[in-house]
């Protein structure tokens, strides 16, 4: 053991950094300690980042003394012991940084990627999928999806998702989902995995609709079809539809996934770490999910932090499906991080060797080239 990793560190302060990307708001979290050591963190929050903010620097006096080790111990103290008011997506994506972070610390002060402190291996890639993958094309017609599908596979893709566009009547709508999913086959065949975001959008009755009519054409899994906190709706959807349901983007720990899992709402769960208390929580979520013969493919759509924590808290998850991924910013972010974020080959991602979470990032930078205003 190193003399760095055996003696005492302390917790010195917190950094945040706001950024805008393409209309997106990004939160970055340095927890810093007396040692040198910096951990990094993510509590990007869709139209919430300063109010998140305000929730990290709340933590700060919190954590500012104490050793970063022992991050189980953090998270139980700062979760059930600080105040009893605990829960909600603001205070537990300020947590979820913070644990982060720690696991960034940690790592790096022992010298090993998370991915090995959780016990994990680095035997093969894990799998990823490009997430609002249409989000960006100027003509929506089969024909465009179609020319995109082919772009994409020669890119080394192997599987997508896409937002389903709303439209003038549910009828237009569902015609409209089918013939582009058939201009994808038509131009790729099976090379491509299908994974339709259904945006909290469709009743009941329509989701099954829509499930019925897609399912021949075999997509891999339909998204939130309805309001995430209807479990039982959830749970009748799943029950009738020939296509496996997907959810849980906005679930914030173990209990509420509990509740979703028991009603039976869906097939694949997807926590955030960003959102759902960070590695130490999701560890725990996959854990109760394996229970319920589930598989997990956690949601990711934020900054570089946000997308390696996740992944690699997935290393040596036996019940691991697949990680979300923005395929569009991929190699925006990779730039930025100077190389460190992986990129894409052949549908999966390398993890790195690297300490911690194995990213470098110049937030200076971050902020001059996207300023968050």
């Amino acid at each position: 053991m190193s003399a760095l990793a055996a003696s005492p560190v302390k917790i010195t302060g917190i950094e945040t950094h706001k950024c805008r990307m393409d209309g997106r708001e990004y939160l970055f979290v340095e927890v810093k300690t007396d040692a040198g050591i910096t951990g990094l963190g993510e509590a990007s929050l869709p139209s919430r980042v300063k109010i998140t903010e305000e929730a990290v620097k709340w933590l700060e006096p919190r954590l500012v003394g104490r050793d970063p080790a022992g991050i189980e111990a953090h998270w139980n103290r700062l979760y059930y012991e600080e105040n009893r008011w605990r829960d909600g997506s603001v205070l537990m994506t300020a947590l979820s940084a913070i644990d982060i972070a720690l696991w960034d610390i940690e790592g790096k002060r022992l010298g090993v990627p998370v991915w090995r402190l959780l016990g994990g291996n680095n035997d093969k890639p894990m799998r990823v999928y490009w997430s609002h993958w249409s989000a960006q094309l100027k003509q929506r017609t089969p024909e465009a999806l179609g020319d995109l599908a082919r772009e994409t596979v020669a890119q080394g893709w192997t599987t997508v998702k896409w937002v389903i566009p709303r439209a003038e009547t549910e009828q237009i709508r569902l015609r409209q989902v089918v013939t582009e999913i058939e201009g994808i086959r038509k131009a790729v065949g099976m090379q491509l995995d299908i994974c339709l975001e259904m945006y909290e959008t469709y009743s009941m009755r329509s989701a099954l609709e829509l499930a019925r009519a897609v399912a021949p054409l075999k997509v891999m899994f339909i998204e939130e079809p309805v309001w995430r906190e209807s479990n039982p709706a959830l749970g009748a959807i799943a029950a009738q539809s020939p296509v496996p349901l997907a959810g849980g983007e906005g679930l914030l720990n173990r209990w509420q996934f509990r509740d979703l899992l028991e009603a039976k709402g869906a097939m694949i769960i997807q926590p955030d770490i960003v959102h759902c208390g960070g590695i130490t929580e999701i560890r725990k979520i996959a854990a109760l999910g394996e229970l319920y013969g589930v598989e997990i493919a956690p949601h990711m759509w934020y900054g570089p932090i946000g997308h390696m924590a996740s992944v690699q808290s997935m290393a040596g998850v036996r019940s691991y499906l697949m990680n979300e991924w923005d395929g569009s910013n991929m190699r925006k972010m990779h730039e930025l991080t100077g190389g460190t974020l992986p990129l894409v080959e052949k549908g999966a991602v390398r993890l790195p060797d690297r300490p911690g979470l194995g990213l470098s990032i110049d937030f200076a930078a971050w902020k001059r080239r996207f300023p968050c205003n």
